[in-house]
């Protein structure tokens, strides 16, 4: 069990923080938040969840130790609960719940995931979505705005939802299990986690640019003919 939070303080930004106070149901809220509320863009859901994992390793060094099944039943209940509330909020709140944020990054991540639900269709981008950083915060309400059905949606977010959350909580309890004190370096650890979270959108947002550049050189192409 985590340790009494009496006194400390939290940093919502940080995966260790958030574990040593308020250990699996500080995974549930934090990734109900993040996906389910927009307002919850910014938390830590990748290197909450592989943080967590590595935390469940029996004999880790550190201060906190979880136990493995109360952190994959939270993090699947937060994750799954959190996207299906974001789907029912956008449903009933329609675009305006959309526009009442005014942060970029969270209009960037909604320009992303209409990107994604037209390339990719509604399926294949809900599950897509889970594992792109705001991307995964706004698709949800998101498809509740674009009409989305509920049953395609709730199938999908389902299955993107348990291969995310456990996924990661399984790669950070079996590095931890394969390397003898590995929390010990958690910090550089969580840091590739997040780089290689952000992978996804940046090859993305590349491509995005590559394709650009070519359609102005074939119109200046064009032009000069």
């Amino acid at each position: 069990m985590p340790p009494s939070a009496a006194g400390l303080a939290v940093n919502v930004l940080d995966a260790g923080s958030l574990l040593s106070a308020f250990g699996a149901l500080g995974i549930a809220v934090v990734l109900f938040a993040e996906t389910g509320l927009l307002v919850g863009f910014f938390l830590p859901g990748d290197s909450l969840l592989f943080t967590a994992g590595l935390l469940c390793v029996p004999g880790a060094s550190g201060n906190v130790h979880l136990s493995l099944w109360q952190v994959l039943v939270a993090a699947v209940g937060g994750a799954l609960l959190g996207a299906q509330a974001g789907y029912l909020l956008g449903r009933r709140g329609g675009r305006a719940l959309l526009d009442r944020y005014k942060n970029p990054r969270l209009h960037e991540g909604v320009g992303r995931a209409e990107e994604i639900l037209g390339k990719y269709g509604h399926a294949k981008a809900i599950v897509l979505a889970r594992f792109v950083p705001v991307v995964r915060t706004v698709l949800n309400p998101l498809a509740g705005v674009l009409g989305v059905p509920v049953r395609t949606f709730t199938v999908w977010q389902v299955a993107g939802g348990v291969v995310w959350a456990v996924g990661l909580v399984l790669a950070g309890y079996g590095l931890g299990k394969s390397i003898p004190n590995v929390d010990r370096y958690l910090l550089p650890l969580v840091a590739v986690v997040v780089v290689v979270s952000l992978l996804p959108l940046a090859f993305e947002l590349l491509r995005s640019r590559r394709q650009r550049n070519l359609a102005r050189r074939e119109r200046n192409t064009h032009r000069a003919t």
